[in-house]
C-alpha cells in the first residue's frame, strides 16, 4: 500500500468512527496506536497476547466511546478526547486499555508470543485539510515496566502537542 493509499484509509477510519459515534462539544477524535517497530503485533503472530486484550475488551465494553482496530503492525485505538480550556482529558478506561495491550505483549512474549521488537505509543490526527499529524509518545520494550500515571501524563503531553498543531493549521 503505497502512503497516499494509507493516508486515505486512515481519513476514512476517522471519518466513519466520528459519524458512528456520539460526541460532546469540543471533542476532537484521535488514533491512539501501538505500533510494533518491526515484524508484526496482530493476532495470528501473538495469539497469547490477544487472549488478554480479548478479555481485557469484553470487561470494558459499553463503558467508553471507542474503536479497537487491529493492524498487521500493532492495535489501534480510535478515541474522543476533550479539549478543555483545562487540558487534555482521556477516559480512565481508555488508559487502562492502552496499558493492558502494553503488558499483553510483554505476557504473549514470556509464553512465546513472537516477535519481540519494542513499540511505539503514537497518537494521531487528520486535519481538515486532510494532512495527516502525529506525535510519538514513547517507546516500550517488552521488559520495560509501564507506569500508568507516567502513561496518561506522556499521552496527554502529546495530545496537546498534536491538537496545537492542529490550531496552528486550521
Amino acid at each position: 500500500m503505497t502512503m497516499d493509499e494509507w493516508h486515505r484509509t486512515f481519513r476514512s477510519r476517522m471519518h466513519d468512527f466520528e459519524h458512528r459515534s456520539r460526541t460532546a462539544q469540543g471533542d476532537l477524535s484521535v488514533s491512539i496506536k501501538l505500533r510494533v517497530t518491526g515484524g508484526c503485533y496482530h493476532r495470528e503472530h501473538s495469539p497469547r497476547a490477544y487472549e488478554i486484550i480479548d478479555r481485557h475488551l469484553r470487561e470494558i465494553e459499553g463503558s467508553a466511546e471507542f474503536a479497537f482496530e487491529e493492524h498487521e503492525s500493532g492495535p489501534e485505538l480510535l478515541v474522543f478526547v476533550a479539549a478543555a480550556t483545562a487540558g487534555i482529558s482521556l477516559a480512565k478506561s481508555i488508559i487502562d486499555l492502552i496499558v493492558a495491550i502494553i503488558k499483553a505483549r510483554s505476557e504473549g512474549i514470556k509464553k512465546g508470543d513472537h516477535p519481540q521488537e519494542p513499540l511505539e505509543l503514537i497518537v494521531r490526527r487528520t486535519e481538515k485539510n486532510g494532512q495527516l499529524k502525529e506525535e510519538i509518545v514513547l517507546r516500550i520494550g517488552h521488559h520495560d515496566e509501564i507506569k500508568p500515571d507516567m502513561l496518561e501524563k506522556r499521552l496527554k503531553e502529546s495530545l496537546s502537542l498534536l491538537l496545537k498543531k492542529k490550531k496552528r493549521n486550521s
